[in-house]
């Protein structure tokens, strides 16, 4: 029992100690003793002062964040165009396969292959050496049938003088009015044989019918065409209006009643740029397909381009922008600016260095800007760039342009 006692004693007097020279850790295991042990430390040689020892387990406060450096930029509001981008494709208003009605060898082709042509221009000729001769000889037919014209009404004069002076029967003046009206029938048919044969001969010069671009001819000086040849090589050459010239285009349903609106008015610019080229064409909606496609949800438009310096090409894509009209007053942030999350769409706004979280509704996209139409009215200033770092309340430090260009690099 008395060594229990002593070793009691040793014990106590062991945390005693621990409590006077060593308060931080004993203030770890028993928090508050070292607040109990102050007076007998302020007695004792070298151990820690008086003053009560804090906790390791009390902590300090956390720091403060720092600022989130971000890129801000001005709600704008003011006016702005209507526009729908859209992808097309050139077609050509008009396409002509050129054939040949008779068959023939050909003689000779006055153009080069993709050669650019005006209508009435002569693409081809046609050997019509047997055409021109038959001419001839029903031209001398007609002659024969003029002289027989003449005699007849001779026959028909003296028969009928004859007649008059009681020399010469009835008979020979029905014969002689006879031959004559025979006669002149006969020239009728020989003249229609001949204006026949002229409209057969026009068969041998092939013409351009409309004015645009021939492609390659399929055969050249000396061959054979036939007329009976219906198959893709019986056409001799094609040729393609190209000015004006249509863009084919398809647009979202959504835009059909501001699109009609814009056409009723007269405007509705569309603008192409040929993919892969720098130059563009401008040119107005002509054609509004009469059905919306039930798949796509999209409505085809037809735009008319002058194209006199040929900048369109048929069959070429195109990026094309329709201008429906401008809007006098909308509210715009940059693209960046937008973010989405459980409250929808959300901007932050940047007042006394404090990024703000303020809902908004968002209308359409364009030229990298979002309309906003609902939460913000004009002039504010926007986190542009940096916002995936903030929450609502963050302190922020706007990003000079010299630091950004550095930050980038």
């Amino acid at each position: 029992m008395a060594n229990r006692g002593w070793t009691a004693l040793i014990v106590v007097a062991g945390a005693l100690g621990a409590a006077v020279y060593w308060p931080g850790a004993v203030e770890n295991v028993a928090p508050g003793w070292t607040q109990k042990t102050a007076f007998a430390r302020a007695w004792m040689p070298g151990a820690a002062g008086g003053a009560p020892v804090k906790s390791a387990r009390a902590g300090n406060s956390a720091p403060q964040r720092p600022p989130v450096p971000v890129n801000v930029e001005t709600v704008q509001r003011g006016p702005m165009p209507l526009r729908v981008d859209s992808v097309g494709t050139v077609q050509p208003v008009n396409t002509t396969s050129l054939r040949t009605r008779i068959d023939a060898q050909v003689d000779k082709i006055f153009v080069a292959d993709g050669a650019k042509v005006n209508a009435g221009d002569v693409l081809v000729k046609l050997d019509s050496r047997q055409i021109e001769a038959q001419i001839r000889q029903t031209e001398a037919t007609i002659a024969k049938d003029q002289t027989v014209i003449e005699q007849t009404g001779r026959d028909l004069f003296r028969a009928t003088d004859l007649f008059s002076k009681n020399a010469g029967p009835q008979l020979n003046v029905d014969n002689a009015k006879t031959a004559s009206a025979a006669a002149k029938a006969t020239l009728a048919a020989d003249q229609a044989q001949l204006d026949n044969l002229k409209v057969q001969l026009s068969w041998y010069t092939l013409t351009a019918p409309i004015s645009g671009r021939v492609g390659a001819f399929s055969s050249k000086a000396g061959n054979i065409i036939r007329a009976a040849d219906n198959t893709a090589t019986g056409i001799l050459a094609t040729i393609v209006q190209t000015s004006p010239i249509y863009v084919s285009f398809s647009v979202p349903q959504i835009v059909l009643a501001p699109l009609r609106e814009a056409v009723d008015r007269g405007e509705g610019v569309v603008v192409a740029t040929p993919q892969g080229g720098t130059r563009s064409a401008t040119g107005k909606i002509a054609v509004l397909d009469n059905t919306i496609d039930p798949t796509t949800g999209t409505i085809t438009i037809r735009a008319i381009f002058d194209n006199a310096d040929d900048i369109l090409w048929p069959g070429q894509l195109c990026n094309v922008r329709v201008t429906l009209k401008t809007d006098p007053d909308i509210v715009s942030v940059p693209r960046s600016a937008t973010q989405s999350g459980q409250v929808g769409n959300f901007v932050y706004i940047v007042e006394k260095g404090v990024a703000k979280l303020r809902p908004v509704k968002v209308g359409r996209f364009q030229d990298g800007r979002d309309v906003i139409l609902d939460g913000l009215k004009g002039g504010e200033t926007v986190v542009s760039d940096g916002a995936l770092l903030l929450a609502d309340g963050s302190p922020v430090v706007v990003r000079t342009e010299d630091a950004a260009k550095k930050e980038s690099f």
